[in-house]
């Protein structure tokens, strides 16, 4: 089975953050009230009060906060295109231009307009050239700390992405032994008896562990996990036999949405290997899902034994960690894993968002 696959992206790689944004939008204003309260309070004395000090700096800082903003919102595009050390120049220019504009369309104002005030309360009526340098200057110090910072969280998050990627990929290629010997003892006895499920067997199990080194950055559709958890069970139903019972009520997931490779199919397993294999008569393992809004729910039920059975196996829940891990290295927050065991059963969910090929597209 060959797909296409999309490589698993929690953001871009362009440092400039999106100011498009609202989240960003609000950043620059608070930031940007910080700094006339700072400006504010400097000086020893204050000409008019500082309240009206106060307001008309954070009026012009406002100014030419959501003006840069609303700039590199526009340019971002054009600048993602740029290596990393013309878009940081080109940036720091436009924030630079932006602030001469801003001044001269200040100090217009408050030549057209004097009785507005301005000129009063901001030291407009000072000599135009010292009011451009000194805007300018504060301007080039704080647009190089903030694109400095910028580009320093990009590098972090870069790494940081470079970590979880590796750590991915070692987590994806843990293969329980005991899995791989079972379905080749499977295959060795089906090889006389009926030689077309050996077959069949063998091409399962070679598209299980195609898949498990696969690249692990890379997700594939739901559709596609989930045939390979069908020809996951279909090996093992072989084994099992009458034993290993399946329930299926997935008719409410999106078949088109992107989801880890091999993300259910360790649950599985582990069902099996805690669930259906401790117990002589077997059971019913239940694959559940549905979507909530833009969440994807998925739920792996399986029997637990009774106390009389001696088969219990007693290894630690490795699958169920791992998958815990690697939900939180693609989605963060967004992805989660939770265990729930009462009685006679016990049941893994996972939870993830729901994005698509569209989606991943959009964001490019």
């Amino acid at each position: 089975m060959s797909s296409q696959t999309q490589p698993i992206t929690t953001s871009d790689n362009f440092f400039l953050p999106d100011f498009c944004s609202v989240r960003m939008v609000f950043a620059v204003v608070v930031i940007s009230e910080l700094l006339a309260i700072v400006l504010t309070l400097a000086p020893m004395e204050s000409r008019s009060g500082r309240w009206d000090d106060l307001s008309i700096t954070s009026l012009f800082i406002q100014w030419v906060g959501l003006s840069s903003a609303a700039v590199l919102c526009i340019s971002r595009p054009r600048l993602s295109r740029m290596s990393e050390t013309r878009a940081a120049v080109s940036s720091y220019l436009l924030l630079i231009t932006t602030t001469l504009v801003i001044t001269e369309l200040a100090w217009w104002i408050s030549q057209e307009m004097p009785h507005v005030g301005i000129d009063k309360q901001w030291n407009f009526d000072s000599r135009h050239a010292d009011l451009l340098l000194r805007n300018l200057g504060i301007s080039a110090i704080v647009s190089a700390l903030v694109l400095r910072y910028f580009y320093v969280q990009q590098q972090w998050k870069k790494n940081m992405r470079a970590e979880a990627e590796a750590r991915l990929q070692a987590l994806q290629s843990r293969i329980r032994p005991h899995f791989l010997f079972n379905s080749l003892n499977t295959i060795a006895s089906l090889t006389q008896i009926n030689p077309k499920q050996a077959e069949e067997a063998v091409e399962n199990l070679a598209d299980l562990f195609r898949n498990s080194m696969a690249d692990a950055s890379h997700q594939i559709t739901l559709r596609e996990e989930l045939a390979l958890s069908h020809r996951y069970l279909d090996i093992e139903k072989l084994r099992l036999g009458d034993r290993l019972q399946l329930r299926w009520c997935i008719d409410e997931l999106p078949s088109d949405a992107l989801v880890p490779r091999l993300i259910i199919q360790p649950l599985l397993e582990n069902a099996i290997y805690h669930g259906i294999e401790t117990m002589g008569a077997g059971g019913i393992i239940g694959i559940d899902g549905h979507q909530y809004d833009r969440e994807i729910y998925i739920s792996i039920s399986n029997p637990l034994p009774t106390q009389q059975d001696a088969r219990q196996h007693q290894g630690n829940r490795i699958a169920v960690e791992n998958i815990r891990q690697r939900l939180a290295a693609i989605y963060g927050e967004q992805g989660r894993l939770t265990t729930q065991a009462d009685a006679d059963s016990y049941i893994t969910t996972i939870t993830l968002p729901y994005t698509t090929l569209t989606d991943v597209e959009a964001k490019k």
